[in-house]
């Protein structure tokens, strides 16, 4: 059996949506699954993932722990695995969905920054919300020490 996890996300954090879910999933990884790269970062440099930049900004990719790199859908299956929420996109992998949610994702890819423009209003309603949620959780502690509530770690929380 091939290894999976950890694996490495190699998404581009200058697209709103992206980094959105990103954060969602960084903040579901208790279980440090995952691993994260900023494709937009100044440095990035492709080369030992084997593929072009361009088609990386085409599409999301990530590098499995065994070494192979894989694209599209199959890498955000894999990542909602990873942090428990993997029912929500195992529908995706059905034959007959799944060669419908392959374009379905491309054609979100290729207009992905459109997307992300007429979304801003909502994306930043609900980053918004997530930092108020994370202020109200950090007043909560006392002396410096904090205790987060049994369903921190829930990644069946509601957002």
């Amino acid at each position: 059996m091939t290894t999976i996890y950890p694996l490495t996300l190699l998404y581009d954090a200058n697209c709103a949506v992206c980094a959105l879910e990103m954060d969602h999933l960084r903040s579901l990884n208790a279980e440090g699954r995952l691993q994260f790269v900023d494709i937009s970062a100044p440095g990035f440099d492709p080369a030992p993932y084997g593929v072009t930049l361009a088609a990386m900004d085409a599409e999301i990719h990530a590098r499995r722990a065994d070494g192979e790199v894989i694209r599209g859908v199959q890498v955000l299956r894999l990542a909602y695995e990873a942090v428990g929420l993997g029912w929500v996109l195992r529908p995706t992998a059905w034959a007959p969905l799944r060669g419908l949610s392959a374009v379905g994702y491309r054609l979100f890819a290729r207009h992905r920054r459109r997307i992300s423009r007429a979304a801003a209003p909502l994306i930043n309603a609900i980053r918004s919300h997530r930092a108020r949620r994370m202020a109200d959780r950090m007043r909560e502690c006392a002396g410096g020490a904090c205790e987060m509530p049994e369903h921190h770690n829930n990644p069946r929380r509601p957002v």
